[in-house]
């Protein structure tokens, strides 16, 4: 799994995000294209290809 964190008020996460979140898995030791994406946003996520996980599941994940 490779993960990006976005707490943006004002923007999702989206296709420039996603496009900076396949690099960065590119670069992984390890990584490679079946690697699964997440992104942790409380704006949303307007991409698909992402596992989206909002703030309500990293506090239900916490409980």
């Amino acid at each position: 799994m490779v993960g990006s964190i976005k707490w943006l008020e004002s923007r999702p996460f989206d296709h420039h995000d996603l496009s900076q979140l396949i690099v960065h898995r590119s670069k992984m030791p390890g990584a490679d294209t079946s690697t699964p994406l997440y992104a942790v946003s409380r704006s949303g996520c307007e991409v698909s290809g992402v596992t989206h996980v909002t703030p309500t599941d990293l506090l239900e994940a916490w409980r």
